[in-house]
């Protein structure tokens, strides 16, 4: 039986690669990147290149501190961990959530040294018993690393798994422009948001002083349509990391979700 039409439902996602909350003045500081995040009034965020207990970052644990901040829960995968230190991902949300998977990405073989890339999925609870899947990431540096990692996220254990059902988004910092494989793939398989109708600009995120490259990128499935898209450019998030965070107003189409709960990896 189809699943019942409900009202859409608006949301902002931001995505933000906050360099370890290290600013291009070189200052550190997790409260400057929240407030970065507060002024945008983003419901959805996914963060990159998080510390947690590590000594450079003064053993802060920077999604919790973030998170505290702005009033909201979070999820973290680590992509690195030595021994106490943890380095990745994280998303966070005012809304009920739940993780239903984080851990590795493939990297090559021949190339044991590179830094370890995973991802994060959490479903957000979008209210009415409807549910947005999303996915956090952050992939390679190089060519043939970011495409396995593109296979794996489009596979099975991802965007392909039987419960990440639509309405779905990817997001995070891709290290990949427009035109390049990694990207041709995504969006070949997802609704690229920037393209979208109604979507007059295709804003760069990076460097945050002059941005020139469009590296951080929001990937929809289903009923998922942009209102607006944009990098945050106030003086605070020229200094705040050396990416723009990337802000984007959706409107979802909610159906009742059937949820499975799968076992969280």
């Amino acid at each position: 039986m189809p699943s019942a039409p409900l009202s859409p439902r608006r949301v902002k996602l931001l995505t933000y690669n906050v360099r370890r909350c290290l600013g291009t003045d070189g200052t550190l500081s997790p409260a400057r990147i929240a407030a970065v995040i507060a002024q945008t009034g983003a419901e959805i965020i996914a963060l990159q290149e998080l510390d947690v207990g590590r000594p450079r970052s003064g053993g802060v644990d920077q999604a919790e501190a973030i998170a505290a901040e702005l009033g909201m829960r979070v999820h973290f995968n680590a992509a690195l961990t030595v021994l106490e230190e943890r380095y990745g991902d994280a998303l966070l949300t005012p809304l009920p959530s739940r993780l239903v998977k984080a851990g590795p990405l493939p990297g090559l073989a021949a190339k044991p040294h590179l830094e370890p890339r995973g991802a994060l999925w959490a479903a957000v609870d979008l209210g009415e018993a409807s549910e947005l899947q999303v996915i956090v990431t952050h992939l390679g540096l190089r060519s043939a690393e970011r495409q396995a990692q593109a296979a794996a996220l489009l596979g099975p254990d991802w965007l392909g798994h039987p419960d990440c059902r639509d309405p779905a988004v990817l997001l995070g910092d891709f290290n990949a422009v427009p035109g390049g494989q990694t990207f041709r793939r995504l969006a070949g398989a997802l609704a690229d948001l920037r393209r979208a109708p109604g979507i007059a600009s295709s804003p760069a995120t990076f460097p945050s002083r002059f941005p020139l490259l469009r590296l951080d990128h929001v990937f929809a499935r289903g009923p998922v349509r942009p209102l607006s898209l944009a990098a945050v450019r106030t003086p605070l998030a020229r200094i705040a990391s050396d990416h723009l965070p990337l802000l984007v107003e959706v409107e979802v189409d909610r159906a009742v979700a059937r949820v499975a709960h799968p076992a969280a990896a």
